[in-house]
C-alpha cells in the first residue's frame, strides 16, 4: 500500500495548552494510528530560535513538548518523530532551496510583511529588528516538508502561505535540476476548534491566556476558575454560542454531552456549576495522560532514547534524497 505522507512540525517555544490540543495534538495523534498514512512530526527547534532567544526555555519546551506528545499515545512505530535539529540533512538542503527561492517571494511572507508595516507604523526603520530567520522563516519550512517529500501539510490558514511557498520553490528547483521533489498541498481542516482562551480571545501563548495542557488538578481547577464570563445569574438563560465556558466543553465533550449542556445553558445554569463541569470533565480526559507526562518529564532519558530512534528513522529518509540533490547540483566527488 502507497502511504500517503504527511508532515507537522510543533515549534519548540512554550508548555502546550489545551488549544494546542484540541487544535493539533490529538488530530495528528489520530492520523499517526491509521495505517494509510505515513505521518512525521518534529520538534521544530530551529525555527523556535527566529521568535525565543532564551536557550533554557527551548530546551525545556523541547523536553515538555515530546513528553506530551508521547504521554498522550503518539504511535512511534508507524510515525516517524524527531527532533529538526538532529536530521543535519534539513539545513543543508534549506541553503540549496536559499539559492533557488527568489527574494521578491520572500518579501511577500505575512510574517515579515507585517513586522515591517508595525515599524513603519512606529516610524521606525521598515527592517528595524528583523533578523534573516524571520526573512528566510518559509525557506526552512520548505526544507522541512520538501526533505521527506510530504504529500499533505495540515496547516492553520494563516500557513497557507508558506506551504505555496514551499511549492513555488519546488517547482523552481525541479525545472533546474530534474524532478527531486513532490508538490506538497496545505490540508486545512475547517473542523478543527479554535478555542477561546481565559479573556475571550483566541488560546495563544502570545496573548498570555491560555490553559496549559497538563496542569495538576488544584491549578486546573484555578485556570479554569478564570475563564472570563458576563454577570449573568444563576436562573438566567445564559447564550452557549458566546461562551468561551461552553465552547471548551464542546471541545471535549460527546455530542450527548454537548446537547445536555446546551440545554443547561438555556436553563440558567450558574458560571459556577458549568466550570465545575468544565473541570471534571477536561481532568477526566487528561488525567491518565497526566500521570504518563510527569513519569516522562521524570526520565529524560527516555525521552532522549526515543527521539535519536526517530532521528535514525527520519534520516533513512533524509540522507537518500539529499545526496540525489547534491548530484543534481554537482556537489559530489570528482571523477
Amino acid at each position: 500500500m502507497n502511504k500517503q505522507r504527511v508532515l507537522t512540525g510543533i515549534t519548540t517555544t512554550g508548555t502546550p495548552h489545551l488549544g494546542n490540543y484540541v487544535g493539533a495534538i490529538r488530530p495528528a495523534i489520530a492520523a499517526s494510528q491509521r495505517a494509510d498514512v505515513q505521518s512525521f512530526y518534529f520538534l521544530a527547534d530551529f525555527h523556535a530560535l527566529i521568535k525565543c532567544h532564551d536557550p533554557v526555555l527551548v530546551h525545556q519546551s523541547t523536553r515538555e513538548i515530546a513528553a506530551t506528545w508521547l504521554a498522550l499515545g503518539l504511535d512511534t512505530n508507524n510515525a516517524v518523530f524527531y527532533r529538526q535539529s538532529d536530521v543535519p540533512e534539513i539545513p543543508e538542503l534549506c541553503w540549496m532551496l536559499t539559492c533557488m527561492a527568489a527574494k521578491g517571494l520572500m518579501n511577500r511572507a505575512h510574517a515579515y510583511k507585517g513586522a515591517v508595516d508595525i515599524n513603519k507604523e512606529a516610524g521606525e526603520d521598515p527592517d528595524f529588528g528583523i533578523t534573516m530567520g524571520l526573512y528566510s522563516y518559509p525557506i526552512l519550512m520548505a526544507a522541512d516538508i520538501l526533505m521527506f517529500n510530504a504529500q499533505k501539510v495540515p496547516v492553520g490558514k494563516d500557513q497557507i502561505q508558506h506551504v505555496e511557498m514551499a511549492r513555488d520553490i519546488a517547482a523552481r528547483f525541479n525545472h533546474h535540476y530534474g524532478e527531486h521533489f513532490v508538490l506538497p498541498e496545505a490540508q486545512v481542516d475547517d473542523t478543527v476548534a479554535l478555542l477561546q482562551g481565559l479573556d475571550g480571545r483566541k488560546m495563544s501563548k502570545s496573548y498570555g491566556n491560555t490553559i496549559p495542557l497538563f496542569l495538576p488538578e488544584k491549578q486546573l481547577k484555578k485556570s479554569i476558575n478564570k475563564i472570563l464570563t458576563n454577570l449573568l445569574e444563576p436562573g438566567e438563560a445564559k447564550d452557549p454560542d458566546t461562551s468561551a465556558v461552553f465552547q471548551i466543553w464542546q471541545a471535549f465533550a460527546t455530542p450527548a454531552q454537548t446537547t445536555e449542556m446546551r440545554q443547561a445553558f438555556a436553563d440558567g445554569i450558574a458560571w459556577g456549576e458549568a466550570k465545575k463541569q468544565l473541570f471534571e470533565l477536561i481532568n477526566g480526559h487528561v488525567g491518565d495522560a497526566r500521570e504518563k507526562y510527569e513519569l516522562l518529564l521524570d526520565n529524560p532519558a527516555h525521552i532522549e532514547e526515543m527521539l535519536q530512534a526517530g532521528a535514525a528513522k527520519a534520516r533513512s529518509y533524509s540522507k537518500p534524497l539529499l545526496e540525489k540533490v547534491r548530484a543534481a547540483v554537482g556537489i559530489k566527488k570528482i571523477q
